[in-house]
Protein backbone atom coordinates (compact mmCIF):
# COMPACT_ATOMS: atom_id res chain seq x y z
CA UNK A 1 0.00 0.00 0.00
CA UNK A 2 2.99 2.32 0.38
CA UNK A 3 3.94 1.78 -3.29
CA UNK A 4 7.55 0.93 -2.40
CA UNK A 5 10.05 -1.88 -2.55
CA UNK A 6 12.26 -1.72 0.54
CA UNK A 7 15.66 -3.33 1.13
CA UNK A 8 16.77 -4.36 4.62
CA UNK A 9 19.99 -5.63 6.18
CA UNK A 10 19.13 -9.09 7.51
CA UNK A 11 21.60 -8.79 10.42
CA UNK A 12 20.51 -5.44 11.82
CA UNK A 13 16.98 -5.28 10.30
CA UNK A 14 17.61 -1.68 9.30
CA UNK A 15 16.49 -0.25 5.96
CA UNK A 16 19.24 0.10 3.35
CA UNK A 17 17.26 1.77 0.58
CA UNK A 18 13.83 1.93 -1.06
CA UNK A 19 12.30 2.40 -4.50
CA UNK A 20 8.89 3.75 -5.47
CA UNK A 21 7.44 1.17 -7.85
CA UNK A 22 3.78 1.96 -8.57
CA UNK A 23 0.25 1.41 -7.27
CA UNK A 24 0.16 -1.19 -5.72
CA UNK A 25 2.97 -3.77 -5.77
CA UNK A 26 1.47 -7.18 -4.97
CA UNK A 27 3.97 -9.97 -5.58
CA UNK A 28 7.64 -10.52 -6.41
CA UNK A 29 9.83 -13.05 -8.19
CA UNK A 30 13.62 -13.21 -8.37
CA UNK A 31 15.61 -14.21 -11.43
CA UNK A 32 17.57 -17.48 -11.02
CA UNK A 33 20.83 -15.52 -10.61
CA UNK A 34 19.22 -13.19 -8.02
CA UNK A 35 20.30 -10.10 -9.93
CA UNK A 36 16.81 -9.05 -11.01
CA UNK A 37 13.40 -8.82 -9.37
CA UNK A 38 10.01 -8.67 -11.09
CA UNK A 39 7.14 -6.98 -9.24
CA UNK A 40 3.49 -7.09 -10.26
CA UNK A 41 1.73 -3.70 -10.09
CA UNK A 42 -1.89 -4.46 -9.32
CA UNK A 43 -3.72 -1.17 -8.93
CA UNK A 44 -5.17 0.79 -6.02
CA UNK A 45 -8.03 -1.60 -5.31
CA UNK A 46 -8.26 -5.07 -3.82
CA UNK A 47 -9.41 -8.43 -5.17
CA UNK A 48 -12.95 -8.08 -6.51
CA UNK A 49 -12.91 -4.30 -6.10
CA UNK A 50 -10.17 -2.85 -8.28
CA UNK A 51 -11.90 -0.26 -10.55
CA UNK A 52 -8.67 1.18 -11.96
CA UNK A 53 -6.39 -1.83 -12.38
CA UNK A 54 -2.77 -1.43 -13.43
CA UNK A 55 -1.12 -3.42 -16.22
CA UNK A 56 2.62 -3.46 -15.58
CA UNK A 57 5.44 -5.46 -14.06
CA UNK A 58 8.32 -3.42 -12.68
CA UNK A 59 11.85 -4.75 -13.30
CA UNK A 60 14.34 -4.10 -10.49
CA UNK A 61 18.13 -4.28 -10.68
CA UNK A 62 19.01 -5.90 -7.35
CA UNK A 63 22.66 -4.90 -7.60
CA UNK A 64 22.09 -1.16 -7.93
CA UNK A 65 18.69 -1.10 -6.18
CA UNK A 66 17.10 0.74 -9.08
CA UNK A 67 14.26 0.38 -11.60
CA UNK A 68 15.60 -1.29 -14.74
CA UNK A 69 12.46 -1.19 -16.86
CA UNK A 70 8.82 -2.16 -17.20
CA UNK A 71 6.87 -4.97 -18.82
CA UNK A 72 3.47 -3.81 -20.05
CA UNK A 73 0.97 -6.68 -19.98
CA UNK A 74 -1.83 -4.79 -21.79
CA UNK A 75 -4.51 -5.57 -22.79
CA UNK A 76 -4.53 -7.68 -19.64
CA UNK A 77 -4.93 -5.98 -16.27
CA UNK A 78 -4.50 -6.50 -12.53
CA UNK A 79 -1.33 -8.64 -12.55
CA UNK A 80 -1.11 -10.33 -9.17
CA UNK A 81 0.60 -13.66 -8.56
CA UNK A 82 4.00 -14.19 -10.18
CA UNK A 83 6.35 -17.17 -10.43
CA UNK A 84 9.58 -17.75 -12.33
CA UNK A 85 11.12 -21.02 -13.53
CA UNK A 86 14.76 -22.12 -13.71
CA UNK A 87 15.04 -20.83 -17.28
CA UNK A 88 13.80 -17.39 -16.24
CA UNK A 89 10.33 -17.53 -17.81
CA UNK A 90 7.68 -15.57 -15.90
CA UNK A 91 4.17 -16.82 -15.11
CA UNK A 92 1.73 -14.09 -14.03
CA UNK A 93 -1.93 -14.23 -13.03
CA UNK A 94 -4.15 -11.31 -14.04
CA UNK A 95 -7.25 -11.81 -11.93
CA UNK A 96 -9.46 -9.18 -13.59
CA UNK A 97 -8.61 -10.62 -17.02
CA UNK A 98 -8.85 -14.25 -15.83
CA UNK A 99 -5.58 -15.14 -17.51
CA UNK A 100 -2.23 -16.77 -16.75
CA UNK A 101 0.40 -14.95 -18.78
CA UNK A 102 3.63 -16.57 -19.94
CA UNK A 103 6.25 -13.85 -20.37
CA UNK A 104 9.79 -13.74 -21.72
CA UNK A 105 11.47 -11.11 -19.52
CA UNK A 106 14.39 -10.72 -21.94
CA UNK A 107 12.16 -9.49 -24.76
CA UNK A 108 9.53 -8.23 -22.31
CA UNK A 109 6.89 -9.87 -24.48
CA UNK A 110 3.86 -12.02 -23.63
CA UNK A 111 4.39 -15.46 -25.17
CA UNK A 112 0.91 -16.72 -24.32
CA UNK A 113 -2.23 -15.88 -22.34
CA UNK A 114 -4.11 -18.88 -20.98
CA UNK A 115 -7.70 -18.66 -19.73
CA UNK A 116 -7.67 -19.74 -16.08
CA UNK A 117 -11.44 -20.37 -16.10
CA UNK A 118 -11.64 -18.39 -12.86
CA UNK A 119 -10.23 -15.22 -11.34
CA UNK A 120 -6.73 -16.62 -10.94
CA UNK A 121 -5.25 -14.97 -7.86
CA UNK A 122 -2.01 -16.73 -6.95
CA UNK A 123 -0.21 -19.44 -8.87
CA UNK A 124 2.11 -22.34 -8.01
CA UNK A 125 4.44 -23.55 -10.77
CA UNK A 126 6.10 -26.94 -10.39
CA UNK A 127 9.92 -26.73 -10.20
CA UNK A 128 10.28 -28.49 -13.56
CA UNK A 129 7.84 -25.97 -15.11
CA UNK A 130 5.55 -28.68 -16.51
CA UNK A 131 2.36 -27.56 -14.76
CA UNK A 132 0.86 -24.57 -13.00
CA UNK A 133 -1.84 -24.62 -10.32
CA UNK A 134 -4.01 -21.51 -10.09
CA UNK A 135 -6.29 -20.80 -7.14
CA UNK A 136 -9.48 -18.88 -7.87
CA UNK A 137 -10.48 -17.78 -4.37
CA UNK A 138 -14.29 -17.93 -4.09
CA UNK A 139 -14.93 -17.25 -7.79
CA UNK A 140 -14.73 -20.91 -8.83
CA UNK A 141 -14.82 -24.00 -6.56
CA UNK A 142 -11.68 -25.51 -7.99
CA UNK A 143 -7.94 -25.15 -8.54
CA UNK A 144 -7.19 -24.77 -12.24
CA UNK A 145 -4.49 -27.12 -13.56
CA UNK A 146 -2.54 -25.87 -16.58
CA UNK A 147 -0.13 -27.82 -18.77
CA UNK A 148 2.64 -25.29 -19.39
CA UNK A 149 4.12 -27.21 -22.30
CA UNK A 150 0.82 -27.54 -24.16
CA UNK A 151 -0.27 -24.17 -22.73
CA UNK A 152 -3.81 -25.18 -21.92
CA UNK A 153 -6.06 -26.14 -19.01
CA UNK A 154 -5.95 -29.89 -18.44
CA UNK A 155 -8.05 -30.25 -15.32
CA UNK A 156 -9.78 -28.91 -12.23
CA UNK A 157 -9.25 -29.97 -8.63
CA UNK A 158 -12.53 -29.60 -6.79
CA UNK A 159 -12.49 -27.47 -3.62
CA UNK A 160 -16.13 -26.56 -2.85
CA UNK A 161 -15.24 -23.67 -0.53
CA UNK A 162 -12.73 -22.15 -2.94
CA UNK A 163 -9.04 -21.60 -2.26
CA UNK A 164 -6.71 -18.85 -1.12
CA UNK A 165 -2.91 -19.30 -0.90
CA UNK A 166 -1.12 -21.99 -2.93
CA UNK A 167 2.46 -23.28 -3.17
CA UNK A 168 4.46 -26.12 -4.72
CA UNK A 169 7.07 -28.05 -2.77
CA UNK A 170 10.75 -27.69 -3.80
CA UNK A 171 10.81 -31.32 -5.00
CA UNK A 172 7.57 -30.91 -6.98
CA UNK A 173 5.86 -33.81 -5.25
CA UNK A 174 3.17 -31.80 -3.46
CA UNK A 175 1.07 -28.67 -3.93
CA UNK A 176 -0.57 -27.07 -0.90
CA UNK A 177 -3.71 -24.95 -1.15
CA UNK A 178 -5.56 -23.19 1.66
CA UNK A 179 -9.32 -23.52 1.97
CA UNK A 180 -11.13 -20.21 1.43
CA UNK A 181 -13.66 -20.77 4.22
CA UNK A 182 -12.24 -23.17 6.81
CA UNK A 183 -8.86 -23.48 8.61
CA UNK A 184 -7.82 -26.37 6.38
CA UNK A 185 -4.77 -27.00 4.21
CA UNK A 186 -5.45 -29.20 1.18
CA UNK A 187 -2.61 -31.44 0.02
CA UNK A 188 -2.52 -32.07 -3.74
CA UNK A 189 -0.58 -34.83 -5.50
CA UNK A 190 0.65 -33.44 -8.86
CA UNK A 191 1.03 -36.98 -10.20
CA UNK A 192 -2.74 -37.47 -10.09
CA UNK A 193 -3.98 -33.89 -9.59
CA UNK A 194 -6.14 -34.98 -6.70
CA UNK A 195 -6.39 -33.95 -3.06
CA UNK A 196 -4.73 -36.70 -1.04
CA UNK A 197 -4.92 -35.17 2.44
CA UNK A 198 -6.57 -32.39 4.42
CA UNK A 199 -4.77 -30.81 7.36
CA UNK A 200 -6.56 -28.81 10.06
CA UNK A 201 -4.65 -25.68 11.05
CA UNK A 202 -4.28 -25.88 14.80
CA UNK A 203 -5.26 -22.82 16.84
CA UNK A 204 -7.00 -21.17 13.87
CA UNK A 205 -10.66 -20.23 13.92
CA UNK A 206 -10.84 -19.05 10.32
CA UNK A 207 -9.10 -19.78 7.02
CA UNK A 208 -5.46 -19.10 6.23
CA UNK A 209 -4.30 -16.60 3.62
CA UNK A 210 -0.81 -17.59 2.44
CA UNK A 211 1.14 -20.85 2.40
CA UNK A 212 4.84 -21.37 1.70
CA UNK A 213 7.43 -24.15 1.82
CA UNK A 214 10.83 -23.55 3.38
CA UNK A 215 13.67 -23.78 0.79
CA UNK A 216 14.66 -27.29 1.91
CA UNK A 217 11.03 -28.47 1.92
CA UNK A 218 11.09 -29.50 5.57
CA UNK A 219 8.53 -26.94 6.73
CA UNK A 220 5.19 -25.61 5.54
CA UNK A 221 4.14 -22.21 6.87
CA UNK A 222 0.67 -20.65 6.78
CA UNK A 223 -0.71 -17.37 8.11
CA UNK A 224 -4.12 -15.84 8.65
CA UNK A 225 -5.92 -12.70 9.83
CA UNK A 226 -6.01 -13.96 13.41
CA UNK A 227 -2.43 -12.73 13.76
CA UNK A 228 -0.82 -16.15 13.90
CA UNK A 229 1.57 -18.17 11.79
CA UNK A 230 1.44 -21.98 11.74
CA UNK A 231 4.62 -23.98 11.17
CA UNK A 232 4.14 -27.61 10.07
CA UNK A 233 6.71 -30.33 9.55
CA UNK A 234 6.36 -32.00 6.14
CA UNK A 235 7.62 -35.22 7.74
CA UNK A 236 4.45 -35.32 9.86
CA UNK A 237 1.74 -32.98 8.61
CA UNK A 238 -0.72 -34.32 11.19
CA UNK A 239 1.70 -33.77 14.07
CA UNK A 240 1.88 -30.86 16.49
CA UNK A 241 2.09 -27.49 14.78
CA UNK A 242 3.95 -24.46 16.11
CA UNK A 243 1.49 -21.57 16.35
CA UNK A 244 3.30 -18.23 16.59
CA UNK A 245 1.60 -14.88 17.35
CA UNK A 246 2.67 -12.10 14.94
CA UNK A 247 1.48 -8.61 13.92
CA UNK A 248 -1.82 -7.54 12.42
CA UNK A 249 -3.01 -9.23 9.20
CA UNK A 250 0.12 -11.26 8.33
CA UNK A 251 0.56 -11.90 4.63
CA UNK A 252 3.91 -12.24 2.87
CA UNK A 253 6.69 -14.60 3.98
CA UNK A 254 10.38 -14.97 3.23
CA UNK A 255 12.89 -17.63 4.23
CA UNK A 256 16.56 -17.25 5.11
CA UNK A 257 19.10 -19.63 3.52
CA UNK A 258 19.55 -21.26 6.96
CA UNK A 259 16.08 -22.84 6.60
CA UNK A 260 15.39 -21.71 10.15
CA UNK A 261 14.75 -17.97 10.06
CA UNK A 262 11.39 -16.79 8.73
CA UNK A 263 10.25 -13.23 8.10
CA UNK A 264 6.54 -12.41 7.97
CA UNK A 265 5.11 -9.14 6.64
CA UNK A 266 2.22 -7.89 8.75
CA UNK A 267 0.02 -6.08 6.22
CA UNK A 268 -2.23 -4.52 8.86
CA UNK A 269 0.38 -2.65 10.91
CA UNK A 270 3.42 -2.28 8.63
CA UNK A 271 5.66 -4.47 10.73
CA UNK A 272 7.80 -7.52 10.02
CA UNK A 273 8.05 -10.47 12.41
CA UNK A 274 11.33 -12.40 12.55
CA UNK A 275 10.65 -15.99 13.61
CA UNK A 276 12.80 -18.95 14.62
CA UNK A 277 10.99 -21.84 12.90
CA UNK A 278 12.67 -24.47 15.06
CA UNK A 279 11.64 -22.98 18.38
CA UNK A 280 8.45 -21.42 17.08
CA UNK A 281 9.22 -18.02 18.61
CA UNK A 282 9.11 -14.45 17.36
CA UNK A 283 12.63 -13.07 17.80
CA UNK A 284 12.00 -9.50 16.74
CA UNK A 285 9.40 -7.21 15.20
CA UNK A 286 10.36 -4.08 13.28
CA UNK A 287 8.56 -1.44 11.20
CA UNK A 288 9.01 -1.72 7.44
CA UNK A 289 6.49 0.38 5.52
CA UNK A 290 2.75 0.48 4.88
CA UNK A 291 0.57 -2.48 3.96
CA UNK A 292 3.32 -5.04 3.41
CA UNK A 293 2.08 -7.54 0.83
CA UNK A 294 5.03 -9.77 0.00
CA UNK A 295 8.70 -10.32 0.75
CA UNK A 296 11.68 -12.41 -0.18
CA UNK A 297 15.31 -13.03 0.76
CA UNK A 298 18.36 -12.95 -1.51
Amino acid sequence: MGHHLRFFDSKTWTEISNIEVGINPHDIALSPDHKTAYITIYGAGIYGRNPNPEHTITIIDLVSHSVAGTIDVSPYVAPHGIQIDAAGTLYVTCDASRKLLIIDPKTRMIKDAIDTEGTGHWVAVLPNATKAYVENKNDRPFVTVIDLKARKVIGHISVPNGTEGIAASPDGKRVMALDYKDPVLHVIDPATDTIVDNITLQGNQGPGSRVRFSPDGSKVVTDNNEQVVNILSTADLHGKQLVVPVGKAPMGMGFAPDNRTLIVGNHGDGSVSVIDMQDGKELKRFQAGTGIETMTWY
